[in-house]
């Protein structure tokens, strides 16, 4: 059973990371292939979705069954459905049902933040001045994400408990607070925290940044400041070395490419695999496991 996922850039497109990572972080990604479309504008995704229609958006996901569905919380619900077992939605009713209602409340609310803050994993920004509506809605993020922790009584990183599919509608807005300097609320702090230190979010980002697919129409205008995530380890691009590794960590397949990571050579099958891995080693389980011997 194999279903496709269309998503947009990687750098920018808020709903495309939601949907992929209801793939990814529930072990879903055997059952679904991701193909990346770069529209040149927001305006511009449906002219790429022609052989999509009826859909016009991104993210869209095609089931096995045909089923075409361009709407996040569409994608959201019927992957719970196809994959009951596989955790999505918390499993007690109280903690389920909160989750429900704050995805759906980031789903249809918080405009200005959307608007006003667009999502950009290429470059963080230094803070702006929050006008008296994002003020609002930053407010409303607190009070929202401390109610489900007090709620649900879980303590994990995570809304609700385990990680579900509040917490993947959430993420875009965790990187939008991080990025313009607002993560300050006490609760708000500590999940956008989890979020930036999460390995599927930082895989997402790292193969972003491996497409470098950057468009200025996409970028905030401002002074520009350090990625507020974890650190990664130090790693470059390099022509020439003898790898530790004969096959690459991901396929399996002959080394051709080579990076340096703390000052060891190793191998990748191509490029995109070799990038990937010098933007953050550490999201890279397959890599880890290589790297650690």
């Amino acid at each position: 059973m194999t279903h496709q996922l269309i998503i947009g850039n990687r750098l920018y497109f808020s709903w495309s990371l939601a949907a992929w990572l209801m793939v990814d972080r529930f072990g879903l990604s055997d059952y679904v292939k991701t193909t990346v479309l770069y529209p040149a504008t927001e305006d511009g995704v449906g002219a790429l979705m022609t052989d999509y229609a009826p859909a016009r958006t991104l993210p869209t996901m095609i089931t096995s069954d045909g089923a075409i569905l361009s709407d996040s919380m569409a994608i959201a619900e019927e992957l719970a459905s196809l994959y009951p077992n596989a955790g999505l939605w918390p499993a007690a009713p109280l903690a389920r049902g909160t989750a429900r209602a704050l995805a759906n409340e980031m789903h249809s609310s918080f405009r200005r933040l959307r608007a006003e803050w667009p999502v950009n994993l290429h470059r963080s920004y230094a803070p702006v001045q929050p006008s008296e509506s994002i003020s609002a809605e930053l407010d409303r993020l607190e009070a929202i994400w401390a109610h489900a922790r007090a709620v649900t009584g879980q303590d994990t990183p995570w809304l609700c408990g385990d990680y579900s599919i509040a917490d993947a509608i959430f993420a875009p807005m965790a990187i939008r607070l991080a990025n313009y300097g607002f993560d300050t609320h006490p609760a708000t702090k500590a999940y956008v925290a989890a979020h930036l230190a999460d390995p599927a979010l930082r895989r997402w980002r790292a193969m972003g940044l491996a497409a470098n697919q950057t468009s200025k129409v996409f970028e905030h205008q401002g002074p520009t400041r350090p990625w507020p995530g974890p650190t990664p380890l130090a790693a470059a691009r390099v022509d020439t070395g003898t790898a530790e590794n004969t096959a690459c960590p991901y396929s399996g397949d002959p080394v051709t490419h080579l990076a340096e990571i703390g000052q060891r050579i190793f191998g990748f099958c191509n490029a995109f695999c070799r990038d990937k891995t010098v933007a953050d080693p550490a999201a890279w389980p397959a890599f880890m496991t290589l790297y650690r011997g």
